[in-house]
C-alpha cells in the first residue's frame, strides 16, 4: 500500500467518479428520500455500510469464486450486507427506519454497490477494496446529504429537522433556523426539486472540473510569439 495509491482511490471516491454525479447511478434512493438532509445522512451512513462490507467480502472470496456465476454470488453477498444493516437500524434507529422504508432493502439494487463490488473489489486486495467501498460510500453519502440540505432549507428554512430521529431525544433542539418562511418553496418538497438541485450540483462540478483543466493548459501562440521559420 503506498500514499499515492490510497490518495488515488479517496479522490476517485469522493471527487473525480463520485457515482451520484459522474455516473448516475443509485438515483432511485437519492431523489425520493432526499427531502431534508437527516433522511439523506440515514440512508447515506446505510449505503457506505453496505459499500464498506460487500466490498471487504467480495475481496476475500475473489479468488474462489468461477467467473461465470460471480454475479449471482456478489448479489447473495450484497443482499446478506444489506439485510443485516436493516435489522440493525430497525432495531436501534426504529422510527427512522419507518421513515426511510423500502428504500433501506432496495440498497440490494442500487448499482453503486454491484458495480464496485464487480469493476473494483473482485480486482484488488482486502485494504483496497475497503478503502473504496468508504471513499465511494463517502462520496454517496454526501451528495445525499447536500441535496437533502438544499431541498429542506427552500421548503422549510430550516437545517438537520427530526435529527432525533437518529441522534435520539437529546437531539429535539438541533434544528437550525435558517431562514423564515411562511409557506417555503413547494418545488423544493417534491420529486422535480430532487432533479433540479441534482443537475445544479452535476453542473457545479463540471464547472469545476472545466474550470481545473483550462488553468492546466498551456496558452495558444500569439502571432508575436510563433516560432521563426528557420
Amino acid at each position: 500500500m503506498t500514499l499515492d495509491r490510497v490518495r488515488e482511490i479517496v479522490y476517485e471516491g469522493l471527487w473525480h467518479n463520485n457515482q451520484a454525479l459522474v455516473a448516475l447511478l443509485g438515483l432511485c434512493p437519492l431523489l425520493a428520500v432526499t427531502n431534508n438532509a437527516i433522511n439523506g445522512l440515514g440512508l447515506g451512513l446505510a449505503t457506505l455500510a453496505v459499500l464498506l462490507v460487500s466490498n471487504v467480502l467480495v475481496s476475500l472470496i475473489r479468488d474462489f469464486v468461477p467467473r461465470e456465476v460471480r454475479i449471482p454470488i456478489f448479489i447473495g453477498v450484497i443482499a446478506t450486507a444489506v439485510t443485516i444493516i436493516e435489522m440493525l437500524m430497525a432495531a436501534y434507529l426504529h422510527e427512522l427506519h419507518l421513515l426511510l422504508g423500502i428504500f433501506i432493502p432496495l440498497i440490494v439494487t442500487n448499482c453503486v454497490i454491484l458495480g464496485r463490488a464487480e469493476a473494483f473489489a473482485s480486482k484488488n486486495p482486502v485494504w483496497a477494496a475497503a478503502l473504496d467501498g468508504l471513499a465511494m460510500g463517502l462520496g454517496f453519502l454526501i451528495i445525499l446529504v447536500i441535496l437533502g440540505g438544499m431541498r429542506e432549507l427552500l421548503a422549510q428554512g430550516t437545517l438537520f429537522d427530526q435529527a432525533w430521529l437518529m441522534f435520539g431525544e437529546t437531539a429535539r433542539d438541533w434544528t437550525l433556523y435558517l431562514i423564515h418562511l411562511d409557506e417555503g418553496l413547494l418545488l423544493a418538497a417534491l420529486p422535480p426539486g430532487a432533479f433540479l438541485g441534482l443537475g445544479l450540483l452535476v453542473a457545479l462540478k463540471n464547472w469545476i472540473e472545466l474550470k481545473k483543466q483550462s488553468k492546466h493548459q498551456p496558452l495558444p501562440l500569439t502571432p508575436n510569439h510563433e516560432p521563426e521559420k528557420a
